[in-house]
């Protein structure tokens, strides 16, 4: 139980740590469109997240597939780029749709990022250690992580949009002009270290 802990406790710290500050990011943009009374959706939004990354930690860490770490820490940012990206869209245009596109980026996003939590994970694991147990602990620390990040994100926009009154349109697009400018320098900087 103490290694279970351990993992779930690294899992955790991993999400919710700012020297990682592109995850945090891309929740930011994930859920920054929502507020408490779309819980629904966001929890539809999350749980698209959370299957994509949790296959392809899996599928990583059990060395089932691999990719060049350079190439994921430069993909990681450039899903945060199209995801802030999209929230500005959303302001511009009227997306009538029943499954709007935020929830397969959301899916299908979560695949690479799950590649970036895998190399932290795989590093962490023994050799010779059972790789399920801190596999689902470790996955069960992230979305604790995620979930505490998504609440704080919804009491910010509550905060602005019920107190400071600015409107949601507002809100969205100062957050996500925001991550997007920190989102592209990372990504800018990142192509730099791709290429050299």
């Amino acid at each position: 139980m103490e290694l279970f802990s351990m993992y779930l406790e690294e899992g955790f710290k991993h999400i919710a740590d700012l020297s990682g500050i592109d995850h945090i990011l891309f929740i930011v943009a994930l859920s920054i469109r929502y507020q408490f009374a779309d819980w629904k959706k966001l929890l539809i939004l999350v749980t698209a997240f959370t299957i994509g990354h949790s296959l392809t930690l899996a599928l990583s860490v059990l060395n089932l597939i691999t990719v060049s770490t350079k190439w994921i820490e430069f993909l990681i940012p450039v899903t945060i780029v199209i995801t802030a990206l999209s929230n500005i869209m959303v302001t511009k245009f009227v997306f009538k749709s029943r499954f709007p596109m935020i929830y397969f980026m959301a899916s299908f996003f979560g695949l690479i990022h799950g590649l970036g939590f895998s190399n932290y994970l795989k590093g962490m694991l023994g050799r010779g250690e059972s790789v399920l147990g801190p596999l689902l602990a470790f996955n069960v620390g992230l979305e604790l992580g995620q979930l505490a990040i998504v609440l704080a994100i919804l009491l910010i926009s509550f905060i602005f949009v019920q107190l400071f009154k600015w409107s949601r349109r507002e809100v969205l697009l100062f957050v996500s002009g925001g991550v997007f400018a920190v989102a592209l320098q990372m990504a800018l900087e990142r192509y730099k270290d791709l290429v050299s």
